[in-house]
C-alpha cells in the first residue's frame, strides 16, 4: 500500500477543487494521435480520461491511426503516400485504414472496460458510444494529386453526439466519414476533432501529440513551452510558418487550434503524450504543461461581482487564519463586493484587493490584497495594485494607503512610504486597531 502524506495531499487536493467545480458539466473534445497507442500509453491515458469522466466532464475522444495504417500497408508491401500533409488513400490504403480503425476501436473500448481493484479504473463505469456521426466528401484532386478515398468533414451530427454525452456516455470517433451515397472516406484525426469541437461549441479541444507544444524561442529546441497564447499571437505565428507536411511540424496542430478558437471553441491545447498524465496536468494546474490557445488572455483582471464572493472568501481565509489579514465576515464582503478587484485564470480566482475611498481626504485604503500561494511571484500582485491605482485616480484620489503587519517591504519596493497612524483620515483612524500596531504605508498617485 502506498503512503499518503496528509500535509501534502490535503493542500494539493484542495487546490484542485476549483478546477473540478469549474469543469463539471463542460465538454472536452480530445484528439489522440495514433502514435500514443503505438507507444504503449493507451491504458494510462484511458485511466486519466476516466477520471475526467468521473468528475462530470463530457468527453468526445477522436483517435488517430497514422502509424497503424502505415504498418498495415508495409505488411502488404504497399507504400504510404502523402501530399500536402494528408494521406493519399487508394483502395489498398482504404482497406488498411478500415482494418486499423476496427482494431483500435476494439482496443480502446477494452481499455475503458477495465475495472481491476487497486487501479484507477476500479469502480469506473464508462460507456463508450461509436457510430456514423460524420458526413464526409472527397478531397478530390489538388495540384494534380488525386486523393481518391481521402476526404474532409462535411457535417458533424452534433445533436446525436450531444445526446450521447449528455446521458453520461463517452463518444468515440474514428477518422472515417461517409457520404450520402454510402462511400467511406479516410479523414484526419486532427480535422475530425476540430470539426467536432466547433460543431459542439466545446469548452476545450485537446490534442495529445508527438510535440511538446509551442516553444517560447522557436530557434531553441530546449526553450520553455509557451503555456498560453492569445489567438492573435497564434495567428501571427502560424502566418510566419511554412505549410506543414508532417505531424512534427509546428504548424500541423497549431493550424487546427487556431481554427477552433476562431470558430467559437474557448480553448485549444497541444499536449505531449510522452509526459505521463499530461492531460491531468494541463486541466488541473494553473500553468498546465503544453500550449493553450485562447481567443483572449485567460488571466482576466476585473471588478468583482456577487458571483466572486465565494472565491474571495476562499482566497483570504488562510491569510486571516494566520493573522496576515484582518478577518472579514461574508456579509461584509457581500456588501462591499463592488470595491474589490479580482484576477482570475480560467474561471478560478487567484488574487484580489479592495479599495475603500475617503473622498474628503482625497485618499483611499487598499485592503485585503491577496494572491494565491500557487501563483505568487508571477506578477499578479503588481497587476492588482496597478488596477487599484487606476480606480483610485478615476475617483479623483491623490494617494492610496495600506495597513500591514507583515508585508511592508513588498509595498515599500513599489513606491509606498511609512507614515505615522495619525496621518490616517479621521474616519479610518477611529477604526485603527492600536493593539495590532499595523504599519501605515502611503503611495502618492501621479496623474
Amino acid at each position: 500500500m502506498s503512503l499518503v502524506f496528509p500535509h501534502t495531499f490535503v493542500p494539493w487536493f484542495r487546490s484542485v477543487a476549483p478546477y473540478i467545480h469549474a469543469y463539471h458539466g463542460k465538454t472536452f473534445v480530445v484528439g489522440m494521435a495514433g502514435e500514443l497507442i503505438a507507444a504503449g500509453k493507451l491504458n494510462n491515458f484511458v485511466q486519466d480520461l476516466a477520471i475526467l469522466h468521473a468528475m462530470g466532464i463530457k468527453l468526445v475522444l477522436v483517435h488517430g491511426f497514422r502509424p497503424q495504417v502505415n504498418e498495415q500497408l508495409a505488411a502488404k508491401g504497399h507504400a504510404s503516400k502523402f501530399s500536402h500533409g494528408k494521406r493519399v488513400t487508394d483502395a489498398v490504403a482504404l482497406d488498411c485504414a478500415q482494418e486499423a480503425a476496427g482494431q483500435l476501436r476494439f482496443e480502446i473500448e477494452a481499455a475503458f472496460s477495465q475495472g481491476l481493484p487497486n487501479t484507477p479504473m476500479a469502480n469506473a463505469t464508462v460507456r463508450v458510444v461509436s457510430g456514423n456521426f460524420l458526413i464526409a466528401r472527397p478531397i478530390g484532386i489538388v495540384d494534380g494529386v488525386d486523393f481518391m478515398h481521402s476526404g474532409v468533414v462535411r457535417r458533424v451530427d452534433a445533436k446525436s453526439i450531444r445526446g450521447a454525452i449528455d446521458i453520461g456516455a463517452l463518444v468515440l470517433l474514428s477518422p472515417f466519414g461517409f457520404s450520402p451515397t454510402g462511400e467511406a472516406f479516410n479523414l484526419s484525426m486532427e480535422e475530425v476533432a476540430t470539426a467536432t469541437a466547433i460543431a459542439l461549441q466545446a469548452d476545450k479541444l485537446l490534442f495529445l501529440t508527438e510535440i511538446a507544444g509551442v516553444r517560447e524561442d522557436l530557434s531553441d529546441a530546449e526553450s520553455a513551452i509557451d503555456t498560453e497564447m492569445a489567438l492573435a499571437d497564434a495567428q501571427r505565428l502560424l502566418g510566419s510558418l511554412p505549410a506543414p507536411t508532417q505531424p512534427s511540424d509546428l504548424a500541423f496542430y497549431l493550424q487546427h487550434c487556431v481554427r477552433a478558437c476562431e470558430s467559437g471553441v474557448e480553448r485549444s491545447h497541444i499536449l505531449p503524450f510522452a509526459v505521463d498524465g499530461a492531460i491531468l496536468q494541463e486541466v488541473f494546474t494553473h500553468d498546465g504543461i503544453g500550449t493553450m490557445v485562447v481567443d483572449e488572455k485567460l488571466e482576466s483582471l476585473h471588478e468583482a461581482t456577487a458571483d466572486d464572493v465565494g472565491g474571495i472568501l476562499q482566497l483570504i481565509e488562510p491569510f486571516e487564519r494566520d493573522g496576515t489579514l484582518v478577518r472579514r465576515e461574508r456579509t461584509e464582503i457581500e456588501r462591499d463586493v463592488s470595491n474589490y478587484t479580482v484576477i482570475e485564470h480560467d474561471g478560478v480566482l487567484f488574487g484580489c484587493a479592495a479599495l475603500y475611498p475617503y473622498p474628503e481626504s482625497r485618499t483611499g485604503e487598499m485592503a485585503a490584497l491577496t494572491v494565491s500561494p500557487q501563483v505568487q511571484g508571477q506578477g499578479d500582485g503588481e497587476r492588482i495594485l496597478k488596477r487599484i491605482e487606476q480606480r483610485a485616480r478615476g475617483l479623483g484620489l491623490d494617494s492610496i494607503f495600506v495597513l500591514t503587519t507583515r508585508t511592508m517591504h513588498w509595498f515599500i519596493k513599489r513606491g509606498f512610504v511609512a507614515v505615522d497612524p495619525e496621518w490616517l483620515p479621521e474616519a479610518r483612524k477611529r477604526k485603527y486597531n492600536w493593539d495590532r500596531r499595523s504599519q501605515v504605508l502611503v503611495k502618492k498617485l501621479g496623474s
